[in-house]
């Protein structure tokens, strides 16, 4: 059965932690500008959440690939890029509708969350236990899919 990242953003104390462990594995290097997570601050309102691809059932990313550089993973189901397709055209991170996909200057090339290959180091880092990567039950794979036709729906009524 496919996997899901799970945030409890309750348990986030914005340690950003999960940022440092993923641009190290990523990009090689500390630096949250560079990873594939972001914790959204809400100061004001103590509130935290750590936000990344949602790997969406149905991708908008992927549809509007004009290389078709995006695609699922066979044994994660995350949605990935493939690095040697990869433009850098940004098509992709103007249709996330999360603002999960970022452009990396120095590669040329947009870059993602792709669950670590299946073990996804936020998730193993996390001190908090503020992010997990579970078992998507029935009901909810239903709700992403709900979410995702909304959000799909929204999208398409802006175009017009």
């Amino acid at each position: 059965m496919e996997k899901v990242l799970l945030v409890e953003h309750e348990k986030c104390t914005a340690c950003r932690i999960c940022e440092l462990v993923c641009s190290a594995k990523h990009a090689g290097s500390f630096n949250p500008a560079k990873a594939r997570i972001t914790v959204a601050t809400f100061l004001e309102d103590n509130f935290f959440f750590p936000l990344t691809c949602q790997h969406c059932e149905e991708p908008l990313c992927q549809d509007v690939c004009p290389t078709g550089a995006i695609s699922r993973h066979p044994e994660t189901a995350a949605v990935v890029i493939d690095d040697a397709k990869c433009i850098g055209c940004r098509m992709c991170q103007a249709a996330c509708p999360f603002g999960a996909i970022a452009y990396s200057p120095s590669e040329d090339k947009v870059v993602k969350c792709d669950l670590c290959g299946g073990e996804p180091e936020c998730v193993l880092f996390c001190p908090w236990d503020a992010i997990k990567y579970v078992q998507a039950d029935d009901a909810a794979l239903r709700r992403r899919k709900a979410v995702g036709e909304k959000l799909k729906k929204a999208l398409q009524e802006v175009k017009l």
